[in-house]
């Protein structure tokens, strides 16, 4: 049987979601993101037609497109309007798997036998629309890549449908940038050699193309030949990660207590950027040294920066930390996880600040978590009580 795989993608979705509530927004260059120093976390289409992009630098953007209106973006706003669409999809969907905060890929694979495979995924879409008043542009294709690729071709407001023999005449004119997991520095290598089209790196040799760009290089391969057997994975909200510190002697030291609580916070926003994950939800558990055990969480925009961590993680800790006696142990889980690569909060960071952190990330990533910290979670070592997991609860 062949499979049918829908991908699902909000568009402009921080713009459309500003748009809901201000109709004067409507038809301008809009651009979402922080202050002079901060950059473009989202913009309208009409900011792109001037050549403004996601991550560019707002002095650039507006180099580029002098009357395009600026807003900070309201992080909350988008989160909830996210979930709002989650459960709508998840009410009519077989299998959902949530990519990032606007996008989702469905498997609805058997469905043209009882009911039109390419009309029940339009009516979804236009039942989002209707409900939420959220744009949004899909294609249905035989597996994750090619419909992610069609996505993007179809927008704005597309909804294509490639079929299995569809599949190399629509990729093969396009340009290998299209192909996800294709970045800037594999582009300009391949393109150096003459690599442009998908049709020219698909007749590569697969270990040609391995010895070139390292392991990466059979996956890539394979995308560009239309072949991708990743199955739709399906979204839960209660997958997390936490980590726990249980303290050789009991302690009442709030330094040290916030000390090694900003280290254990760094250790685990640093593994959800590596593994691609955003939390929304933040709980804190500490047990007193008569094993009395109290917890409190609170819900957050979805991000996976430590130092906004952080500064949520210290205000739990001061409010369930009211007893002044002496602690035994300290725990963190993060959940409501969402796949996402929308690594810090662009609308109060700098240019500066996401330099920092793919810096320090790549550090971590080569020479180990704590080859690089920040000075006040410095002093947190993991010891053989700590553990970090990822589970259903």
């Amino acid at each position: 049987m062949e499979r049918a795989i829908v991908h699902l993608d909000l568009d402009t979705f921080f713009v459309s979601c500003e748009r809901l509530g201000n109709s004067k927004l409507e038809g301008i260059p809009l651009i979402i993101g922080g202050g002079d120093r901060g950059v473009v976390a989202s913009c309208s289409y009409e900011a792109r037609t001037f050549g403004v992009r996601s991550a560019m630098p707002i002095k650039m953007a507006l180099r580029l497109c002098p009357q395009a209106k600026v807003m900070k973006g309201d992080m909350e706003l988008y989160s909830k309007l996210s979930h709002d669409v989650t459960e709508l999809i998840q009410e009519k969907a077989p299998v959902v798997e949530k990519a990032s905060i606007d996008e989702f890929y469905l498997d609805i694979t058997g469905m043209d036998k009882f009911y039109g495979g390419y009309k029940w995924t339009n009516e979804l879409a236009q039942s989002v629309t209707k409900e939420t008043g959220l744009p949004i542009s899909f294609a249905l294709s035989v597996n994750k890549t090619v419909s992610k690729i069609a996505t993007g071709e179809g927008k704005p407001l597309g909804n294509l449908e490639i079929r299995e023999h569809m599949v190399k005449p629509f990729l093969n004119p396009l340009s290998i940038q299209k192909i996800p997991m294709v970045g800037d520095v594999t582009f300009q290598l391949l393109s150096r050699i003459g690599i442009r089209t998908i049709q020219t790196l698909s007749e590569m040799p697969a270990e040609v193309l391995q010895r070139m760009i390292g392991k990466n290089g059979i996956d890539i391969w394979k995308k560009a030949n239309g072949i991708d057997n990743n199955p739709v994975e399906p979204y839960t909200e209660r997958k997390s990660i936490s980590t726990e510190h249980t303290f050789s002697q009991d302690t009442i030291d709030i330094p040290k207590l916030k000390s090694v609580l900003i280290g254990m916070v760094e250790k685990l926003a640093f593994q959800l950027r590596s593994e691609e994950w955003l939390t929304s939800t933040v709980v804190i558990k500490i047990r007193y040294a008569n094993f009395d055990t109290e917890t409190k969480q609170c819900k957050i925009a979805y991000t996976s920066a430590d130092h906004m961590l952080t500064k949520t993680v210290t205000d739990l800790f001061n409010k369930v930390y009211q007893r002044r006696m002496r602690l035994r142990l300290i725990g963190i889980r993060f959940s409501g996880l969402v796949r996402g690569t929308y690594q810090i909060n662009l609308f109060e960071d700098t240019e500066e600040m996401l330099s920092l952190y793919q810096a320090m990330d790549k550090m971590k990533s080569r020479y180990g978590f704590d080859a690089v910290m920040r000075c006040a979670g410095a002093t947190f070592k993991p010891n053989n009580k700590s553990e970090i997991l990822k589970r259903k609860i």
